[in-house]
């Protein structure tokens, strides 16, 4: 798969190809291909028994209802970038949105669509007391950072105070962050957001940008810069997980999914009880108070939806029952 370039210069499209880094951020780790998570292990959550174990069906699109509900909501899970050929959105699932009155994602895209907004959170994306990325590396590793985005034309000058898993977002498999103008990717964020724009629903969000900031500010500066090293030097090994991984999501396969970015050694390792199964958790009750207020299409990472601790499951056991919507293998369709 011929890997997309990184355009920049446009201003109409700044806060896009901003937005587009922090949406990746949300799920490099689920696709990087080389960390442990030993370093947060003091962070992991205490383990939940698991009540069931049955396989959930290959579906992206779920209806939620019961649990005194007085009209269904929807669950829809995302790949946060896609090549355009192969970005397909079900006529289900445009049912499900023209169904609904609100649509809400991991963060509220609205609250981030503006330039004040994108501006803060560049200043988020810096290292704190003074910290350069030449104190974390080796002269060696460096060197392997240094020359990476000199190929890229982003001299590493520029980048010395950025915390080093905003570069990571850069670096990651296939896809590269950055400029969606030439049209070769697709965010699914991106396209549904325009939807909602224009069937002029109420946009909402399961957690905030400091909530997610936070996350990534508990993994240390060393280990941020030794993932990013891993990165660059495994991208062809991550060239093929990111395949594998949207292999599995034009097939629906849910549970492949969180399978495969919960594996020790694979995805989010160690790390999946703080950056999978806790936000899990702290989105039910979001859940539970939007769809109690009016129909609401959420969309999340496909990868939150399956496994034992995943948003169907933990809805199941707080009452609602679930219902797949799609087919498993769906016909391409443009929006």
């Amino acid at each position: 798969m011929a890997r997309k370039r990184v355009h920049y210069g446009k201003p109409a499209s700044m806060i896009r190809n901003v937005l587009l880094t922090f949406i990746l951020l949300t799920g490099i780790i689920s696709l990087y291909p080389g960390s442990s998570g030993s370093a947060l292990a003091a962070n992991r959550l205490p383990a939940v028994a698991v009540q069931d174990t049955t396989p959930l069906a290959n579906s992206l699109l779920w209806e939620i209802s019961g649990n005194a509900l007085q009209a269904p909501s929807y669950l829809f899970g995302t790949i946060h970038i896609i090549d355009k050929d192969r970005f397909f959105l079900p006529e289900q699932a445009l049912q499900a949105i023209d169904k609904s009155s609100r649509m809400t994602f991991e963060i509220n895209m609205e609250d981030m669509s503006d330039m004040g907004m994108m501006m803060s959170l560049v200043t988020k994306a810096m290292m704190n007391g003074g910290v350069k990325l030449r104190d974390l590396l080796s002269e060696d590793d460096y060197k392997v950072v240094e020359d990476y985005f000199n190929d890229k034309g982003l001299p590493i000058m520029m980048l010395e105070r950025i915390k080093p898993m905003f570069l990571t977002a850069f670096a990651s498999p296939d896809v590269e962050a950055g400029s969606m103008d030439d049209g070769s990717i697709k965010s699914y964020e991106f396209e549904l957001f325009d939807r909602a724009k224009e069937k002029g629903l109420e946009i909402g969000g399961l957690e905030t940008v400091d909530y997610q900031l936070s996350l990534f500010d508990s993994i240390p500066y060393a280990e941020q810069a030794k993932m990013l090293v891993e990165s660059i030097q495994m991208n062809d090994e991550g060239s093929d997980q990111f395949t594998q991984m949207m292999d599995m999501y034009l097939k629906q396969d849910i549970e492949s999914m969180h399978s495969m970015i919960t594996e020790e050694g694979q995805g989010v390792g160690g790390y999946e009880r703080m950056l999978v199964e806790n936000r899990n958790r702290n989105w039910i009750p979001v859940m539970q108070k939007m769809m109690a207020d009016q129909p609401t299409f959420f969309a999340v990472g496909a990868g939150h939806l399956g496994g034992p601790h995943g948003v169907l499951r933990l809805l199941m056991q707080s009452g609602y029952t679930v219902k797949p919507l799609l087919k498993p293998m769906p016909q391409t369709q443009k929006m």
